[in-house]
């Protein structure tokens, strides 16, 4: 089966007036419709730009990237939803105006898509909170709000950076599971960028480990935790401690 998305020996640069840095060398990998895919590494490898460019957003120097099969273009972009690390709710609007804003901006409100709205505001708890204003709701539940703004674009492809960073420990155990849980019961498909390895060996199917700039691909671990085992779950088997110190190891190889 052709994969969803297939990240093709790319390599990328930053240019300044100083000269160029080399920040993502032979990068290769591909992930499979209905794959949850973490992403970790050491900080200011490139990860976030590697979201950029598998969203079209910046082009790589060489190399390709193909999504369901074809490269990355403006139109294929419209089908590749981005989470980002702070919500972008806009306070003048209720939440259930800043849910509708992507179906604004493409001109696709309607009857079914407001109802469809309506749905997903009940299943993720928020409904009695549509007339609220953001600064009135939890970090959690604007995380909430702001994954329901992406689901109701309808992408087959979610990239997620570093999303549960702004939030503090407990909330952020609770909302990644929670989050983790709306996208595997939605069947999307989903790339996170993160630096807490707990949350990438907790969400992901794979973990792809970045090497310090410029990165390449340490490894791919695939994980293997009993099917229906929500993320909050799978943090208490012994898998999890040995995928976790795994990654580690991959991450500090001097550390003893």
């Amino acid at each position: 089966m052709q994969p969803i998305l297939d990240c093709n020996h790319v390599h990328y640069s930053y240019h300044t007036l100083q000269g160029e840095t080399p920040a993502l060398c032979d990068i290769q990998f591909h992930v499979d419709e209905g794959e949850f895919v973490s992403i970790v590494g050491p900080s200011g490898c490139g990860k976030s730009t590697l979201l950029s460019l598998l969203c079209g957003l910046i082009v790589p120097e060489s190399g390709a990237i193909y999504f369901k099969g074809a490269p990355v273009t403006e139109q294929s972009r419209r089908h590749i939803g981005y989470m980002l690390q702070h919500d972008h709710l806009f306070e003048w609007r209720s939440i259930r105006k800043n849910i509708l804003l992507g179906l604004e901006i493409q001109k696709k409100i309607s009857e079914q898509t407001l109802l469809e709205a309506d749905h997903l505001l009940k299943l993720y708890g928020l409904y009695r909170f549509k007339d609220a204003r953001p600064s009135q709701l939890s970090g959690g539940m604007r995380q909430r709000a702001a994954l329901i703004r992406t689901l109701l674009l309808h992408p087959d492809l979610l990239l997620l950076d570093e999303p549960f960073s702004a939030l503090d420990y407990q909330t952020r155990l609770k909302v990644s599971d929670d989050i983790g849980g709306i996208i595997r019961n939605s069947g999307k498909t989903a790339i996170l960028v993160t630096h807490d390895l707990s949350e990438a060996v907790s969400l992901g199917d794979r973990v792809i480990v970045l090497s310090p700039l410029p990165a390449g691909i340490q490894n791919i671990i695939a994980t293997d935790f009993p099917k229906g085992l929500s993320p909050l779950e799978r943090r208490n088997t012994d898998a999890f401690k040995d995928y976790f110190n795994l990654i580690w190891k991959e991450l500090n190889p001097h550390d003893k």
